[in-house]
């Protein structure tokens, strides 16, 4: 599935609201097959990837498909790629977490910059992935802050609509973006977390750089 920069305007209703009442934009990308799966992440990273310094996090379900994805994107030379795993020391972990925040604070540096700094100072810098487990992801009631991505990428689509609200509460700032990948069967999944969240999540456009 091959995927094209270019303009589109999200839909109020792939919005989620949050307490403050902004609006978190969800698309979904249909997989034709599971084989295809990895070729479509490669082409969704080939367009969100080439925006620079932008902030992305990938979700996985479980350890196996976080190695597999990191494995098939590790050569992306657009992206500057890191991990959280659950058996990672935790030195690692907080030098990891710490470079992903300070991403996101350059991405909003940028996006709030005048256009004239912003090509001095972050024209050519690559995108931030960060590929995580759920097992990995922030403990707000413990205290600790959320990612505050400015995408977030659902690689294996969570089957309870819990696990699917934590990923957003941990991973996104009240205006940023999801993309969940779906593939045959899953559809049902799919319906299930907007029939239990109260949301529609429309099918992502081909012409995707405008909802970044």
């Amino acid at each position: 599935m091959a995927i094209d920069a270019g303009e589109v305007l999200a839909s109020p209703s792939s919005h989620l609201r949050r307490q403050d009442g902004e609006a978190i934009r969800q698309y979904y990308v249909a997989v034709d097959r599971l084989q295809f799966k990895m070729e479509t992440l490669v082409d969704l990273l080939d367009v969100i990837g080439r925006r620079s310094s932008l902030p992305v996090i990938l979700c996985c379900s479980s350890r196996d498909e976080l190695d597999a994805v990191c494995a098939n994107i590790s050569n992306l030379t657009y992206i500057s790629l890191s991990s959280l795993y659950s058996d990672m020391a935790e030195s690692e972990r907080s030098l990891t977490i710490d470079r992903f925040r300070q991403a996101t604070l350059d991405w909003n540096h940028k996006v709030n910059a005048p256009e004239e700094l912003v090509e001095a100072k972050v024209e050519g810098q690559r995108s931030s992935v960060l590929v995580v487990t759920d097992a990995c992801l922030p403990l707000i009631a413990a205290g600790e802050s959320p990612f505050s991505a400015r995408v977030l990428v659902n690689y294996e689509l969570p089957t309870k609509k819990e696990t699917y609200l934590r990923r957003i509460s941990t991973c996104l700032p009240s205006d940023g973006v999801v993309i969940n990948m779906v593939v045959g069967g899953e559809v049902v999944i799919l319906k299930s977390i907007e029939e239990g969240c109260g949301i529609i999540i429309e099918e992502m456009p081909i012409h995707i750089s405008e909802i970044l």
